[in-house]
């Protein structure tokens, strides 16, 4: 009995820490310099990314390899509403979202008739292409890429503080939609034949889950958080190009080792990934080619250990989930 007592207070521990965390992060600009500022800010929106494609692939079987493709879009969206319209910067952020959004609608249509590897290859090659098109346009630079006019830059604040204090304020809540509304999908209907599919996905197809349908709501679901996010990750890096807006290293390879290092197919993967990335990064990222190949190892060793990743590690003590999403059926059913 004492020892069932230890392990739930296990999940008590985790759930405190968690709050630590969203309060630290809420008081990030009265306790971290400004540099510290725009890795947590980064920090956000790779975990927005992380969240997004845990939802596709480890819950809606969408392996895709082609993430940066709408997050470029993203990019290149919201430049094109703050500098080319009068729509306001504040408003061609929003407005980035639902251009990635509309993009997602043709690339669905190519993307579903896909599956396994061939869907992998598929969502690449898609990516790619809208990588390859934005480098040809000359409005945007071309193949070079331009930079946020100062005029707009300066919307965001009238100094580097400010601007980098406005840029985390919206990443952080970024952030905190994309986990909400996210947890709140999972929670509904939807998310149980969500979790179906994740446990078996031909015993949730003959239970009556629709597959199709649930794919295309975490498709179309994730689209617009991409999108969004590329907005803010233009605002920090204040330029848009194709290589680096488009990256595949940067916003796909990098986000599926965080899922896959966290824990693919749980909501608390990608929390504990992208903390866990950031680490990596930041104290052995002066060791150059190393830092790639450390990371490569410790994918490698993760899924040769325990392929549910870190909490699939820790699920293993801890008895229940942190953030439950789960539906579990009322006592004496």
């Amino acid at each position: 009995m004492t020892f069932q007592f230890d392990k739930r207070l296990l999940v008590l521990i985790g759930r405190g820490v968690l709050v630590l965390l969203a309060a630290m992060l809420v008081a990030a600009p009265w306790i971290f310099d400004l540099a510290d500022l725009q890795v947590i800010t980064e920090l956000l929106c790779l975990l927005v990314l992380a969240v997004m494609w845990n939802l596709l692939a480890g819950y809606a079987d969408i392996v895709t390899i082609g993430q940066h493709g709408f997050v470029g879009i993203g990019c290149y969206a919201f430049y094109a509403f703050a500098v080319f319209t009068d729509v306001g910067p504040y408003a061609a952020i929003l407005l980035a979202g639902l251009t990635t959004l509309v993009f997602a609608l043709p690339a669905m249509i190519v993307v579903f008739r896909l599956r396994a590897a061939y869907l992998a290859v598929g969502t690449w090659v898609l990516a790619e292409v809208m990588m390859l098109g934005a480098g040809k346009i000359d409005a945007f630079g071309a193949g070079l890429g331009i930079s946020l006019p100062v005029s707009v830059v300066r919307e965001f604040g009238g100094n580097i503080a400010e601007r980098f204090t406005t840029i985390y304020w919206m990443a952080l809540i970024l952030a905190v939609t994309a986990m909400a509304a996210t947890y709140f999908l999972m929670r509904s209907a939807t998310g149980i034949g969500l979790t179906a599919m994740r446990d078996n996905e031909e015993a949730a197809g003959a239970v009556g889950v629709n597959l199709f349908r649930a794919r295309v709501i975490c498709f179309l679901w994730a689209a617009p958080f991409l999108g969004l996010a590329g907005a803010l990750i233009t605002l920090q890096k204040l330029r848009i190009a194709p290589a680096a807006s488009f990256s595949i290293i940067d916003w796909t390879v990098y986000i599926i080792f965080i899922v896959v290092i966290g824990g693919v197919g749980s909501f608390e993967g990608p929390v504990i990934g992208t903390f866990v990335f950031f680490l990596i990064r930041e104290y052995l990222q002066s060791w150059g080619v190393w830092h790639f190949i450390v990371l490569g190892g410790v994918s490698i060793a993760m899924v040769l250990i325990e392929p549910r990743g870190i909490w699939g590690l820790l699920r293993r003590v801890v008895p229940g989930d942190l953030i439950p999403v789960s539906h579990r059926p009322p006592r004496g059913s």
